[in-house]
């Protein structure tokens, strides 16, 4: 059920202004983690936590390898929120719901969001553990955090979405990557409700419309920065690559370890992205 207006502003205003209390510091950027990836900023870095079930109106992390936690942490010179867990709307909540603490970190003054998921693969030159950073994404949920009432301290009723990561951030992570020596692919992710995995004529229909990268999350959150006027960068961890002539079976489990195994080298791209992050300023095309 979508909320009326009032109410909606009413529990954003709550949120932020706990946050603001709560928090030593605002970070400048934020960093969701994705299923596994919930050390991808590592724990010696973490300078505070704040578990979601404290803060109002947040939802709660119901899947397996998702803590539940915004924790600042500090990466170089800066300091970092970090979401570890994040929502799906096929734990039953509303793209509203989905987009609500991107929405809090607009209403805090953020200025970029890094998003990470665990993803499946669709290209057939990727291989489990190898990392894509998303040039573009389609949304396949049939859903949008944007319906419903708007009001205009969210940002623009019809975002423009040309531009939903940045180029410029972009850049700057591959010549990371070249430096750093990490295998850097890119590509579109596309997103599906789930939690169900794809069948083979699905997967055959993701690659025809363009998909490198499929997994349940990261659209409805890229969205409601974008709308926020954040600066977006978003990384997937290959966890295993589809075939629709030879399909093999994937659990949860496999994921987990998939992600796990590629942490150190997203953690060493995010690190990156982070210190040569531009200073305070939005919309970094």
């Amino acid at each position: 059920m979508v909320l009326p207006l009032d109410q909606q502003e009413a529990r954003l205003s709550e949120t932020r202004a706990y946050l603001e209390d709560a928090l030593a510091t605002i970070p400048e950027i934020a960093v969701i983690a994705g299923t596994g990836l919930g050390d991808v900023v590592p724990p010696e870095a973490h300078l505070q936590t704040i578990p979601y079930t404290s803060i109002p109106h947040f939802p709660v992390s119901t899947v397996e390898s998702h803590s539940g936690d915004l924790v600042r942490c500090r990466i170089g010179k800066r300091d970092v929120l970090l979401f570890r867990g994040r929502f799906h709307l096929y734990e039953g909540y509303t793209p509203a719901d989905v987009g609500f603490p991107v929405r809090a970190l607009a209403a805090l003054g953020v200025q970029g969001l890094i998003i990470t998921n665990a993803a499946g693969g669709l290209n057939p030159g990727f291989r489990a553990g190898d990392i894509m950073m998303l040039s573009d994404h389609i949304n396949m949920t049939g859903a949008n955090p944007l319906t419903g009432p708007h009001s205009p301290q969210w940002g623009d009723r019809f975002p423009d979405m040309s531009r939903v990561y940045s180029e410029q951030l972009r850049n700057g992570v591959r010549a990371a990557a070249a430096r750093l020596g990490i295998a850097l692919h890119e590509g579109v992710y596309v997103g599906v409700t789930g939690p169900c995995l794809e069948t083979p004529a699905e997967t055959r229909m993701f690659r025809l419309l363009g998909a490198d990268a499929i997994g349940m999350s990261t659209v409805q959150e890229a969205i409601a920065a974008v709308q926020g006027g954040l600066n977006v960068l978003g990384f997937s961890v290959i966890t295993n690559v589809n075939n629709p002539d030879d399909m093999q079976e994937t659990t949860l489990d496999q994921v987990i370890g998939a992600a796990a195994a590629a942490a150190p080298r997203l953690c060493a791209l995010v690190e990156a992205a982070v210190t040569d992050w531009p200073e305070a300023g939005r919309h970094v095309c």
